[in-house]
């Protein structure tokens, strides 16, 4: 299971939000691609990157940041946050960036979403932000009406390259993952798995490494506020992220 160290971009700064309320900001970092060299020093093996503004507005308001970042590091850098349309993410794809996640657009033009993965095989993530079940959009402002194996069905055979689940209410409180959730999800796609959310202590990161489905594990898991933190180190999540099994 690979490590996903995040920064999330809110006003060109390294921040988190707590279950994705814009009013439970804390800064971590003036200089996120400070940040992000860092991690790639710690030998995280992946970088995620969130623009936070883009994922309200659909403006690419860090894209300058995001560029920066992947230019900065020699690791492969994940990236979404507001790409809704074929234009942002063939710009995003086009700076440098290994892959983009694309979760609004994925709800309501799943179309578009299947022609930007059949041209980039392997660099698009569908990303499933969720709350008790049903998708949430636009930031995770908005509720879709449409449930995690609904979603994952209409894009049954694409040219995907993981599939990255974020639990809302778990997200940005270190109150543990939802293991048996993230189960399900692996259950119902043959797509690799990326699990967001929760994460909060060592022995988490071991649940979710044990995580198993008919041979399938999670193929990474996504890291912030216990990074930031330093509730642990990267080189101590990656040796939790190891299976034991």
């Amino acid at each position: 299971m690979d490590l996903y160290p995040a920064i999330d971009l809110r006003d060109g700064r390294c921040v988190r939000l707590v279950q994705g309320d814009y009013s439970r900001e804390t800064v971590y970092d003036g200089d996120p691609v400070a940040a992000a060299k860092g991690m790639e020093a710690d030998g995280a093996p992946w970088i995620h990157v969130v623009d936070l503004d883009a994922a309200r507005t659909a403006r690419p308001e860090n894209r300058a940041a995001v560029t920066a970042i992947a230019d900065a590091v020699g690791i492969p850098v994940q990236a979404g946050g507001g790409l809704r349309d074929e234009f942002s993410a063939e710009a995003l794809l086009g700076s440098g960036v290994a892959r983009i996640v694309m979760g609004t657009a994925a709800v309501e033009d799943p179309t578009m979403v299947r022609r930007v993965a059949a041209r980039h095989p392997g660099r698009v993530a569908l990303g499933i932000d969720a709350r008790h079940g049903e998708v949430a959009v636009r930031g995770w402002t908005e509720g879709s009406g449409i449930g995690i194996a609904d979603l994952l069905g209409r894009f049954q055979g694409a040219a995907l390259g993981a599939v990255v689940v974020t639990d809302i209410w778990r997200d940005g409180t270190m109150g543990g993952p939802d293991l048996a959730g993230l189960a399900t999800v692996v259950a119902a796609t043959a797509l690799p798995v990326i699990a967001s959310g929760g994460v909060g202590s060592l022995e988490d990161l071991r649940g979710l490494a044990g995580v198993e489905v008919g041979g399938r594990r999670l193929a990474g898991v996504i890291v912030g506020k216990a990074l930031h933190e330093g509730v642990f180190s990267v080189e101590e999540a990656m040796a939790a992220c190891a299976p034991s099994g």
